[in-house]
């Protein structure tokens, strides 16, 4: 019986002590497990990520300047146009019977400054007349030859003919006015004739068909709308967190979505200078070196813009940054115990590595990867992987 009493503890004893070991190494008691690399310098190529929408540089939105109905539509969605190409034409209604009415009433003053002329012309003859008379019965009534009264006469004549020239010349005046005015309107009347016709600014391929013959457009709304095909460019949002170094001239790699197996080769035409501040993201717009085949407007693309080289940057594994608070930095393994590491971080590079500006040192061990979240006291084992091991 005590033997059997001994068995049994002794059992009990190895229950307890592999239930032991098996909480040490792979229960919540366990060493956590990291895999750890140490900072090294070499020459980072940092690279910016974003997304993009493929837009059209210039697009125009084509549609009258007055209210009116639609009389015709002469182009489809995917017709390529040149410039000054008839697109649409509004309902002139009664313009064409203003235009002629304009022009008749133009040509009417025009006879009204013949007949102005006229008179002016007869006015001024009456007033050099005048004129002579009085200065001759002048010189009389200075040798007593006619009395006073007889100058007198003659010259008020002479001042009703000045006077009569005045009000012809006035008359000739406002008829060439009425004229100029008159020749306005029908200018203005025939600019509007000519806007009834839509025509093409540029040459392009139409986008969008928005009116169709019998709709009503009010002034400036779109009837046709097109885009020029060789302006295509990406219009690219980018993190503002992660913006730095963006500037125009950026060689760029551009992946569409509809061709996920090319990259197109491109730059960075501009970077605007207002930014997202809901979404905290800046704008570029990249532009490609030339063309792709079948690209369509508004489609997606992923865009990659290489940054300038940096030489013999201190670098650690972009997994390996970490955040705790308000910190940036990494768990940093040194003499086998963990300390959190605050570190000034900068250009990333297209390989996942980090540039570390301050915190670090060639040299120094950080965790790149752990099977869950680290505390300053947390027991450790360093693996080489975490795929494939036990817990």
């Amino acid at each position: 019986m005590k033997i059997k009493k001994v068995l049994l503890v002794l059992l009990a004893v190895a229950l307890l002590a592999g239930f032991a070991l098996v909480v040490l190494r792979s229960g919540p008691l366990a060493p956590i497990r990291v895999t750890v690399a140490e900072v090294a310098e070499a020459d980072l190529a940092p690279t910016l990520f974003g997304i993009g929408t493929v837009e059209a540089r210039r697009s125009y939105q084509i549609g009258p300047t007055v209210a009116g109905r639609v009389l015709n539509v002469a182009v489809d969605v995917g017709d390529s146009v040149k410039a000054g190409q008839l697109l649409a034409e509004m309902d002139p209604i009664d313009l064409d019977q203003r235009v002629g009415a304009s022009s008749a009433a133009a040509e009417r003053a025009s006879s009204a400054i013949l007949a102005a002329e006229a008179q002016w012309q007869d006015a001024r003859t009456r007033r050099e007349l005048a004129a002579a008379n009085a200065k001759r019965y002048i010189e009389l009534g200075e040798k007593a030859f006619v009395s006073a009264s007889v100058v007198e006469g003659k010259l008020q004549e002479e001042k009703s003919a000045a006077a009569q020239l005045s009000a012809a010349e006035a008359s000739l005046t406002g008829a060439r006015q009425d004229r100029d005015r008159l020749r306005a309107e029908h200018a203005g009347l025939l600019q509007q004739r000519a806007k009834i016709r839509l025509l093409a600014p540029a040459d392009g391929v139409i986008t969008a068909r928005d009116a169709e013959p019998g709709s009503t457009l009010v002034a400036g709304q779109s009837a046709i709308r097109m885009a020029v095909p060789d302006s295509l460019w990406i219009k690219l949002r980018l993190d503002q967190g992660r913006s730095s170094g963006l500037r125009a001239g950026l060689p760029a790699s551009v992946v569409l979505r509809s061709q996920p197996g090319v990259v197109w080769p491109g730059k960075v035409a501009r970077v605007e200078l207002i930014a997202d501040s809901v979404a905290e993201e800046r704008t570029a717009q990249v532009a490609f070196d030339a063309l792709p085949e079948g690209i369509a407007i508004g489609e997606m693309a992923e865009v990659s813009l290489q940054l300038p080289v940096v030489r013999k940057a201190r670098a650690v594994p972009g997994a390996a940054i970490r955040r705790q608070g308000d910190a940036v930095g990494v768990w940093q393994l040194k003499d086998g115990a963990l300390r959190f590491t605050p570190v000034a971080i900068g250009e990333g590079g297209g390989d996942g590595k980090v540039q570390v500006r301050d915190g670090l040192v060639a040299g120094d061990s950080v965790v790149v990867h752990s099977e869950r979240d680290l505390a300053a006291d947390s027991r450790i084992k360093v693996v080489s992987s975490l795929a494939g091991q036990g817990k």
